[in-house]
């Protein structure tokens, strides 16, 4: 039986062999972190060594590092502790993790590449008062990285905070955190190819934000709750490896010249912008995203029609509908190499793609 062909890692990307062995020796290590004993303090310098590790990765300091349950919970952290009296912008194509934290969000338009609109953004911060501005450096659907350089530049032209939805970028970009200046910056652990349970929410210098979970003085107060070790431990192996982004980008560049020869009818989302090497987002107008999604997933090859966090509904994507996409908003799929993706994944998703493209004309 052959092996189905998962290219869905904006997802979740697979497992690292490093995560798999801190996350192993972790499980079977056991102890509370918080416990004072002999176990304890074995949990307690896991936690420690993988804080360390995003610190390193990152060039924060260790003790900017908070640990949270994934990427949901870091931006809804960031969002209630630095939005509080201030007014909130918000991308018109930022995660719905960000846009359900922030009711009642300005929100910003992107360009037809998909990238912030910068001319609406400093529209926004003239207009005047204490502002927060909330953008990802990379889009879940289609790789674009918007102009986070700008963003930043911007914000600080303005007194204006910003903070960085980073899941995707994360382990697959080199990311500025100094540049960026973000009082902010947003980390998931399965998108790096831990294990899901963990996250992390950096923190500029200094600030500390109210806990958005109360407990047992956890995370120096700013998350209680037991730290979820065994995700932990993976996160900080995730990070321990590389990241052969120009390997992933040659595969995705494959997929797309294939796809135009196939049909020129054909649109790559953002395919004008800096994207991530890893991420297409191919609109097949005339052809809904479910019925691609189904006719490929039966040939054994694993893409998503957008976010995966729509509760397994496949609707209209609103990153499209931002981008100015019309009807074609509902026909796109996404393709998303993961970091182990084998040599032939661009013949074997093209002969699917084929296939079903065959079926579709003969009808």
């Amino acid at each position: 039986m052959t092996v189905p062909l998962d290219l869905d890692a904006n997802a979740t990307e697979p497992l690292r062999p490093a995560a798999r062995t801190a996350l192993l020796a972790a499980l079977e290590g056991g102890g509370n972190p918080s416990s004072i004993h002999g176990g304890g303090r074995t949990a307690r310098r896991a936690v420690e060594a993988a804080r360390r590790a995003v610190a390193t990765r990152f060039g924060v300091a260790p003790g900017d590092v908070v640990f949270t349950s994934g990427g949901t919970e870091a931006n809804a952290v960031a969002l209630h502790g630095l939005g509080a009296g201030r007014r909130i912008l918000v991308g018109a194509t930022e995660h719905p993790a960000v846009q359900a934290a922030a009711p009642g969000a300005e929100i910003l338009p992107v360009l037809a590449d998909g990238t912030l609109d910068l001319a609406a953004l400093e529209a926004a911060l003239a207009a005047g008062g204490p502002a927060l501005v909330c953008v990802m450096a990379a889009n879940n659907e289609t790789g674009v990285l918007h102009p986070l350089g700008e963003v930043a530049a911007l914000c600080r032209a303005h007194g204006a905070l910003l903070h960085v939805d980073a899941v995707q970028a994360a382990g697959r970009m080199a990311m500025d955190l100094a540049g960026w200046g973000a009082a902010s910056v947003a980390l998931s652990g399965h998108k790096l190819g831990g294990a899901p349970g963990a996250g992390a929410l950096i923190l500029a210098p200094g600030l500390h934000l109210p806990a958005l979970i109360a407990g047992g003085g956890q995370e120096r107060g700013r998350r209680g709750g037991t730290e979820p070790l065994p995700a932990i431990a993976a996160l900080g192996g995730a990070l321990e490896e590389s990241y052969d982004a120009p390997r992933i980008a040659a595969l995705r560049e494959a997929i797309e010249v294939g796809l135009r020869a196939l049909d020129a009818g054909i649109i790559i989302a953002g395919q004008a912008a800096p994207r991530l090497p890893n991420t297409t987002l191919a609109v097949l107008p005339g052809v809904p995203a479910e019925t691609q999604v189904i006719a490929l997933d039966l040939a054994g090859v694993r893409v998503s029609a957008g976010a995966a966090c729509s509760s397994g509904k496949v609707t209209a994507s609103p990153v499209l509908r931002a981008m100015g996409f019309g009807a074609e908003a509902g026909h796109g799929i996404r393709v998303s190499l993961p970091w182990n993706a084998p040599e032939e994944a661009p013949q074997r998703f093209l002969a699917a793609y084929a296939a079903m493209l065959d079926r579709i004309r003969r009808r």
